[in-house]
């Protein structure tokens, strides 16, 4: 049977030749999935506690923070960027757990997220889910300044594989300060030093000095990304930084922010109690030339981690996010430090650099909250997004700093334990509504007003632009009680 003999000798062949290309195409297989893969992006998260827009990259033709300006190079600037509670717990928990102040439910200094909202997943926590190593080093989730220095502070467990807490020789010297306030409490009081020593000796300094650790820590976790988050502590007062950083500020060349030149217009509760301190013009420039000084001291302490990161060789592969917990006011509408939604307080610092972006050193003019930061690291570092986020992604305006942005951003603070003010901001308007029983209301336009002298909310011509920011702002935020919104 010479033709069932070749039938069998073909059909062996076949086999043969089968398992040879499987064998060789598991072995291709083999040699592919054993092939390194890129890793998922780094995060670089750092912050500054209590910093304004008194700095260079944003226009202020005084103050000197060259590595902000270098990071803003590489990156995106925000320019119309917002916290939604100007006061450092509220702002940091709303913003580590992508939550509304409503949501999380965070008012004061001392309540801690995990008690009102114990099942959520933080920002770091979700990155440490994910497979990276997570660190922090510094003030993140919230401390009070200066009393909470070197301890946890209000900080989250479930965030972190380590954490480091320094401690400088700020601590030791707060004796040696010159405190304009001594009835409250030095995390409030207009307070500053112009200390000696160097700036490694300060807690600042520690904080560059341990984040400069971690990230040659992170090379030996080669296997997985890193997720490195660095909370500076100043400008935050009492404003101490070496005595070198007070020599670039003299106070005969410092330009104090012009007076509101009529606040009869604007209700009561837009002014914090025991806030309106009264000083003669040389002493505000003492002030702030303290503030300005410990701005470029934080700025330089900056520099020290940004050269780490590049000297690492991680740079191209590392997402860098700058921000401040909320903005600072220098005596604007006679208010200093925050707790106001006047646009000096809710306004803050942002400036985002993203891998593949780099050297874009653009402008974004769009209205952004801090809330985004969430949602954009993990959108840009190809995370599932957990479902309560509140934020967006600012991954389009990354990449087209003025793509199409039709958001608003939402600030609230509370006065008295029971007035919630509630402040909605777009590129031009500004409309603030008070929820004590009266519904007391401002409306300014930065187009022709932008220090927000001129409350228009009375002014008939713009009643139609006051009632339709209004309805945003309670489409955008159903926790409102619309009946006690006044309907003026």
């Amino acid at each position: 049977m010479p033709g069932f003999r070749n039938y069998q000798l073909l059909l062996l062949l076949w086999l043969l030749l089968a398992c040879s290309t499987a064998t060789w195409g598991q072995q291709r297989g083999n040699r592919i999935s054993n092939a390194p893969v890129k890793r998922r992006p780094n995060v670089l998260l750092i912050a500054s506690d209590d910093l304004n827009n008194h700095i260079g990259t944003f226009g202020h033709q005084l103050v000197k923070t060259p590595n902000l300006d270098r990071l803003a190079k590489r990156g995106v600037r925000f320019r119309r960027a917002y916290c939604q509670f100007p006061w450092c717990s509220p702002s940091r928990s709303s913003m580590l757990t992508g939550l509304r102040p409503d949501s999380v439910k965070i008012y004061d200094l001392q309540t801690h997220f995990r008690t009102t909202v114990p099942n959520v997943v933080t920002l770091p926590q979700l990155f440490k889910q994910h497979g990276y190593f997570t660190a922090r080093v510094g003030k993140i989730y919230h401390y009070s300044v200066p009393g909470g220095i070197g301890t946890n502070g209000l900080d989250d467990t479930l965030s972190w594989h380590t954490v480091r807490n320094p401690k400088g020789r700020d601590k030791a010297e707060e004796h040696l300060l010159t405190n304009l306030t001594p009835k409250m409490g030095l995390g409030s009081a207009l307070a500053w030093l112009a200390a000696d020593g160097t700036d490694d000796e300060q807690t600042d300094g520690m904080v560059a000095t341990e984040a400069i650790k971690l990230l040659a820590q992170t090379r030996q976790e080669a296997d997985r990304p890193f997720f490195l988050a660095v909370g500076f502590y100043r400008p935050h007062c009492p404003y101490i930084a070496p005595k070198k950083y007070f020599d670039l500020y003299p106070p005969d060349k410092i330009q104090l922010p012009p007076r509101d030149p009529d606040m009869s217009d604007v209700p009561p509760d837009a002014y914090l109690p025991g806030f309106n301190w009264s000083f003669p013009d040389s002493t505000k420039r003492k002030i702030l030339q303290a503030y300005y000084a410990s701005i470029t001291f934080m700025d330089a302490q900056l520099g020290r981690v940004l050269d780490a990161l590049e000297q690492s060789g991680e740079a191209d592969n590392t997402i860098i996010a700058f921000w401040s917990d909320h903005g600072y006011l220098l005596s604007e509408h006679d208010q200093w430090e925050k707790n106001s939604l006047f646009e000096e307080s809710a306004r803050m610092p942002l400036l985002i650099a993203a891998p593949g972006e780099r050297g874009n050193g653009k402008v974004s003019s769009r209205t952004v909250e801090l809330l985004d930061v969430y949602p954009t690291l993990v959108d840009w570092c190809g995370l599932p997004a957990p479902g309560h986020l509140m934020g967006r992604s600012l991954r389009p305006l990354l990449r087209n700093p003025q793509a199409d942005w039709n958001y608003p951003a939402i600030t609230q603070i509370n006065r008295k334990g029971s007035t919630m003010g509630y402040s909605i901001r777009t590129e031009r308007w500004r409309y603030t509504v008070w929820l004590n029983g009266q519904g007391a209301e401002e409306l300014y336009d930065h187009q022709t007003d932008p220090r927000e002298y001129t409350n228009l909310a009375g002014n008939p011509d713009h009643k139609a632009k006051k009632d339709e920011l209004r309805q945003t702002l309670y489409k955008l935020n159903p926790s409102l009680l619309k009946p006690q919104i006044s309907q003026k």
